[in-house]
């Protein structure tokens, strides 16, 4: 068996400042060490993150996405199901389901091998997460979410514009991006991301 990129103890290091005063269980850490080993040997022959140091994944992606599901819990402890919307490679979707695995979470990837990767993943990590590989846009009216997220989705306005389409009449939209990003949301909650300056959590 090759040996995983980091170990247990790293990862847990790492992504500590992100989990602060959560308990996080132990499988949770085996589960992102499988996720991570599995997009480093895809990321060598395909492009599904720029970032390819095991560590910044970690903090970067992991991170950041464990920040919002463990906000998620107080922001909006109602909502039930999730819209990755433009998911790539499986952020914020995938750690949100990891971290709420009673959250019905559904990724929404229209290119072929980010998709390819998405199905493998939930595949070895054995999540009841739902994969749509076509553009969200593309879904019925009557697929609606509680919750919406996006993160560095290709041209954000429009997509904006089709996330809101798909969210229930009390449902939520949870962006995470830059300040100029922030400045031009009507947001209800906002929140700096550990470990960076000039990227926040939003919900609006």
């Amino acid at each position: 068996m090759p040996t995983p990129a980091l170990s247990l103890d790293e990862i847990r290091s790492l992504l500590a400042p992100f989990t602060d005063e959560v308990h996080v269980p132990e499988i949770l850490y085996t589960q992102l060490s499988s996720y991570l080993d599995l997009l480093l040997r895809w990321n060598g022959r395909t492009n599904l993150t720029a970032i390819r140091d095991p560590r910044e994944i970690v903090t970067r992606h992991f991170g950041e996405s464990l920040f919002a599901a463990y906000k998620l819990r107080s922001v909006a402890p109602d909502a039930q199901s999730t819209l990755d919307f433009g998911s790539g490679a499986g952020f914020p979707g995938i750690p949100l389901q990891l971290a709420l695995p009673e959250m019905r979470v559904t990724l929404a990837e229209s290119q072929g091998k980010k998709a390819a990767f998405l199905r493998e993943a939930i595949r070895v990590l054995k999540l009841p997460t739902t994969l749509w590989a076509r553009r969200a846009e593309e879904m019925t009216p009557s697929q609606t979410f509680d919750l919406v997220t996006l993160r560095a989705v290709d041209k954000m306005d429009d997509a904006l514009v089709g996330a809101r389409e798909r969210l229930t009449a009390e449902g939520k939209l949870l962006v995470l991006g830059g300040s100029a990003l922030a400045d031009t949301l009507s947001v209800t909650y906002k929140e700096s991301i550990p470990q960076s300056a000039h990227r926040f959590l939003l919900f609006c």
